[in-house]
């Protein structure tokens, strides 16, 4: 087995462990935005999300990354359409899951000012995001 299908099937995991916390932490946050504030539900969500964000999002999205770069490297793939705009929806998912990270943080201080309506959008752009990587990766158009 070759050290780049290692990559590979690692930097598959990751993807999958790093959208799985993606697609949950906002319906997450849709709940908690209708706790209240203080309530025992309210604090178990602060639980829920932070451990979802630090035991797993964080790792994972640090994984996609090194691992993703890595093969990125192997590939020699830096000058190709492909891998640039995909890149570019990769950056993306980094901006949403930091803004998701601020958000945990607003909500770990009770200062939530966001109805959970607003959640239910932002839980659509990852898949969104991902669903353009996904192309990307597999046909390879330009």
């Amino acid at each position: 087995m070759s050290l780049y299908l290692v990559l590979k099937s690692l930097h598959v995991v990751a993807v999958i462990a790093w959208m799985a916390g993606l697609l949950y932490l906002p319906r997450l946050f849709v709940y908690h935005a209708d706790a209240e504030p203080g309530s025992v539900q309210s604090e178990t969500f602060k639980i829920m999300e932070r451990r979802l964000l630090r035991a797993i999002m964080n790792p994972a999205m640090i994984a996609v990354w090194i691992l993703g770069l890595w093969m990125a490297w192997l590939g020699n793939w830096w000058s190709t359409g492909w891998f640039v705009v995909k890149m570019l929806l990769v950056v993306g998912l980094t901006v949403v899951h930091h803004l998701f990270g601020r958000w945990r943080k607003d909500f770990e201080a009770d200062r939530n000012t966001r109805a959970a309506r607003a959640f239910r959008f932002w839980n659509e752009v990852p898949t969104l995001l991902i669903i353009g990587i996904v192309f990307l990766v597999v046909t390879k158009p330009f």
